[in-house]
């Protein structure tokens, strides 16, 4: 049983996961409780186990809906109700979090007796007996479970990609350009390599055109293949029928299909591969969702060795590699049309003409383009609406606004809703529940990976999973809705993780749509009401509020809301104290914050995650400490230098961040910091603003993962033991569980008691310097005995062939960034040895110090590298011909080369940029070079 909260499912595994202890503790013992609690448990155990089966379907009847909807919230109002019986019994600061919720059971059913409160719990379980009653009578007066059976019967939806199999080519945009590069690459392929048979994967969310595209290449080349064929595979694929439809496409003689309805799955994939078997054939594998279904798929083609040529198309990329295993085999990355496109295709659709748009709604009509965000099927879908209604600036408005609810009642966004629903409803009922969330923020909002996780984790929607922690597994979501091209990665990181995603505006406004519907965020803006419905607002995303809204909120129950999400201007929101119910309050980026009343926060006890992020605050605001349960204290960009003293009372807090602008910070490590041995993440803290003590404290957190410091100490013998304190502390977290240590400081602070970290740290993984000061050597514990070590930013004040081999030497090291002032020969090369793993090199000569040096790559240097920085000193360069070497880079895709021109003439410093350039064009990957610095111009090609 499911132990999370979730969008379709709401609370029902954490109620009974409650009702469960509750029956197991002494509060069982008092007269009638139990039977009523084994009674109320039962019940709603039923209805979770119906509540399953009915969310299972795709399109549920109304009635069942509703039914759904009432189950729901029914659960909500039991755990809210379960809640503030618990915390009214006694103070949560006791046994409850020291001994477990069976221990403060035991510990406090014995109050129970003289609060009187016997009573008053057993009017609350009857109020719940009752509705759910009346919950149990609709679902038999409606016969919800015959209803629900002819759902699955119900006519399947027409398939919105059939149109693309016959779209007219005079009809599409943007598809010429990519349309000759694949059918280049698929019939030319076979000029200059081997006959086998390869596999293009076309990749892309939802909506793109993959199938159109793979429509077009199709049509363009299949008259040059022996045989050729067109398949659909679809979410739940029949082998059987797939194969056997791929035989009815290719030729063959008249016996050969003798018999072919009594073939079995087996026997059809056997006779289509001995009809493929000496054929140069060509077969699109259109739509696929999941790597077994290729598995299965690909059985039926033979790998014969007439260049024969498959084509996928999907929206997962573990799908697509899958498909491409080969060095070469292509994976092509579906991109949206441009703007220039997506205009002309918008305005053809609408107008007959490309160039044709009625001032009155040109503003209008690129606010709706730039929501379509470039997706072909979403502009056709919508072209075709405004196409139906007057030119005119309100209603096309209108449109605008309210793109959510058009996409759910409109039939002429049918296609898009089928496209998006597709994708929603392949999903798990705890991806769909972190992909809904999305709905809590702005269109075009970069949304930070690790914020978006901690969220998750306070909400509930994430529990341990196969000895994985919640934030291994709330990782593992993130990752596969970007797997799924449900969310857009962005910033990338060394390892090749993102870092933080958007959501495509369509995506947005269907989630939106979709959790408005299940009643699971509400969102509120500057276009949206307050919703009038006879629910409780659980969720609430505020992204403008006025003095109306405001009003309109003060008239609706906000007891029951779990999380509360606002930015900009929040002077006008109710109270904290209307909000008793909150897990997650993130007011980041909230302008007034200062005019808005806090003094009601630590009534707040279930609160898990605070974020006051950008907000300009000062201090903390008080009450803050008693919030016991609270998981992450987000305090980063405020002007805040020092915590309440009692802060450290906050025994369960995990991450508590104070950073300003990444790395810097002023804040004062808190005496006592060792008592909050729950500590994951630290950023931001001053260790020589800090005392003493408390920077010896740090050793006390063994769950310490990640460490980010100032230590602005400029040489001064005043902070002697601040140095000896933090490195004693470094010495004991890397015995642990220390991951990453970050160290910045804001002026030439020497750092050489970082050479004193001993024994190893096993774990560390990110080591970053962020400072003007040069190590004068690569500290001793920088060695291949350090097996974790992925990405090291170091500063060094002169590097040396042996740094270079003892660096190579790392076994894990993905990413370098090297810093130096000088090195101790004038030409370095860097060898065919070492850095098996390195993805992103960095070679960073000071700007503060002359000295030309010469890097130079040799043959099988760098073997996986794929980005490169590296500086270019002419004037030595010219002694050696002006080679730099990176044609022995194999997979370099990105690279910037300064050339520094100090001592040698204009036509020297073009030769020198000419050469890198020539040895970059000889590269077979044509990687993406920029050049700074010939004759101030920055050349760039690719």
């Amino acid at each position: 049983m499911e132990a999370v909260v979730s969008a379709s499912h709401g609370v029902f595994g954490p109620l009974l996961g409650k009702l469960n202890a509750l029956l197991a503790g002494e509060y069982a013992r008092l007269k009638g409780v139990r039977r009523e609690m084994r009674s109320l448990k039962s019940e709603l155990s039923n209805m979770h186990a119906a509540l399953q089966k009915y969310t299972m379907l795709q399109d549920p009847d109304v009635q069942v809906k509703a039914w759904i909807s009432e189950v729901r919230e029914l659960a909500y109002d039991t755990e809210d109700c379960i809640d503030k019986f618990i915390h009214r019994l006694g103070n949560t600061t006791g046994s409850h979090r020291h001994g477990g919720i069976k221990e403060f059971f035991r510990k406090s059913a014995r109050r129970l007796k003289t609060l009187g409160s016997r009573r008053k719990i057993a009017k609350q379980i009857d109020e719940l007996k009752a509705r759910l009653r009346a919950v149990k009578e609709h679902r038999s007066s409606y016969k919800l479970d015959d209803i629900a059976c002819s759902s699955t019967f119900r006519h399947t939806a027409v398939d919105p990609r059939v149109s693309a199999l016959f779209s007219e080519e005079a009809h599409l945009m943007g598809i010429e350009g990519p349309r000759d590069d694949l059918t280049k690459w698929i019939v030319h392929m076979e000029d200059n390599r081997t006959k086998d048979r390869r596999v293009l994967s076309i990749f892309g969310f939802g909506g793109l055109g993959k199938t159109t595209l793979a429509t077009e290449v199709y049509r363009k080349i299949r008259e040059q293949f022996h045989c050729h064929a067109f398949i659909s595979v679809s979410q739940k694929p029949d082998i059987k029928k797939i194969v056997k439809d791929v035989i009815s496409q290719v030729s063959c003689h008249d016996g050969f299909t003798k018999a072919i309805h009594s073939w079995d799955e087996r026997r059809s994939i056997e006779k289509l591969r001995e009809l493929l078997q000496d054929k140069r054939y060509l077969i699109v594998v259109d739509d696929i969702w999941s790597t077994s279904a290729w598995n299965a798929i690909k059985c039926a083609f033979p790998e014969n060795t007439c260049s024969s040529r498959i084509i996928s198309t999907t929206r997962i990329f573990d799908v697509a590699s899958s498909c491409c295993p080969g060095g070469d085999d292509r994976i092509y990355y579906m991109e949206a049309l441009s703007e220039l496109d997506s205009k002309r295709l918008f305005l053809k659709r609408i107008f007959g003409s490309e160039d044709c748009c009625p001032d009155v709604v040109k503003e209008v009509s690129d606010e709706v383009l730039k929501k379509c965000g470039g997706l072909p099927l979403a502009i056709i879908s919508i072209s075709g609406l405004l196409a139906n209604i007057p030119t005119l600036r309100n209603e096309w408005l209108k449109v605008k606004r309210s793109i959510g609810f058009v996409l759910e009642k409109n039939q002429s966004l049918e296609g898009m809703k089928s496209i998006l629903s597709l994708s929603y409803n392949s999903l798990t009922p705890n991806l769909k529940t972190c992909l809904l969330y999305f709905s809590n923020f702005p269109e075009d909002y970069e949304i930070e990976r690790d914020t978006l996780l901690r969220r998750w984790i306070a909400e509930g929607f994430i529990s341990e999973e196969r000895g994985q922690s919640c934030q291994e597994v709330a990782e593992n979501n993130f990752y596969e809705l970007i797997n799924k091209s449900l969310v857009q990665p962005v910033d990338i990181g060394y390892d090749g993780k993102a870092r933080a995603c958007r959501v495509h505006d369509m995506m947005l406004e269907f989630a939106i749509s979709k959790a408005a519907e299940d009643n699971f965020i509400t969102v509120l803006s500057g276009q949206m009401a307050v919703p009038n419905s006879h629910c409780y607002i659980r969720r609430l995303s505020i992204q403008y509020i006025n003095q109306e809204l405001a009003s309109l909120l003060a008239y609706k129950d906000l007891c029951h809301i779990r999380s509360l999400t606002a930015t900009g201007c929040i002077k006008n929101l109710p109270n904290l104290a209307e909000f008793e119910t909150l897990r997650v309050l993130d007011f980041e980026g909230s302008e007034d914050l200062k005019e808005y009343d806090m003094s009601s926060r630590d009534k707040l006890f279930q609160l898990r995650y605070l974020s006051l992020r950008s907000t300009c605050i000062s201090k903390v605001p008080l009450g803050i400490v008693m919030l016991r349960d609270l998981e992450t204290l987000d305090l980063r960009d405020t002007f805040i230098e020092e915590l309440p003293p009692s802060i450290v009372q906050l025994d369960k807090l995990q991450h508590l961040l104070t950073a300003r602008c990444i790395f810097y910070g002023e804040t004062k490590i808190p005496s006592g910091i060792g008592k909050m041995r729950s500590l994951r993440v630290i950023s931001g803290f001053n260790i020589t603003k800090s005392s003493v003590g408390a920077v010896e404290e740090l050793e006390s957190l063994t769950s310490l993962i990640e460490l980010h410091v100032v230590f602005n100490g400029g040489g001064s013998d005043k902070y002697k033991k601040h140095e000896e304190m933090l490195i004693s502390s470094l010495c004991k977290l890397g015995k642990y569980k220390l991951q990453s240590f970050r160290i910045h400081s804001k002026d030439s602070t020497p750092l050489e008691f970082l050479d004193s970290w001993s024994p190893l740290p096993s774990s560390l993984q990110i080591f970053i310097m962020s400072t003007s000061y040069y190590l004068p050597k690569a500290p001793k514990w920088i060695a291949p005995a350090l097996t974790s070590l992925a990405y090291l930013n170091i500063n060094l004040s002169e590097v040396t062939e042996e740094d270079i081999l003892i660096l190579g030497e790392m076994p894990a090291l993905i990413s370098l960034e090297l810093w130096f002032k000088a090195v101790r020969k004038e030409r370095l090369a860097v060898q065919g040895i070492g850095f098996r793993c390195l993805k992103e090199f960095y070679f960073i000569h000071s700007y503060y110090v002359a000295g030309a040096r010469y890097l130079l790559f040799e043959k099988g240097a760098l073997p996986k590298v794929e980005k490169l920085q590296v500086p270019f000193y002419v004037s030595v360069a010219k002694a050696y011909g002006l080679y730099l070497g990176i044609e022995h880079l194999p997979c370099l895709k990105d690279a910037e080369i300064s050339l520094y021109n100090e001592g040698v003439t204009s036509s020297e410093s073009k030769a020198a940029a000419v050469s890198i350039r020539n040895e970059a064009n000889v590269h077979p990957n044509r990687p993406r070079v920029t050049i700074f610095g010939a004759e101030e111009i920055s050349f760039h090609f690719s």
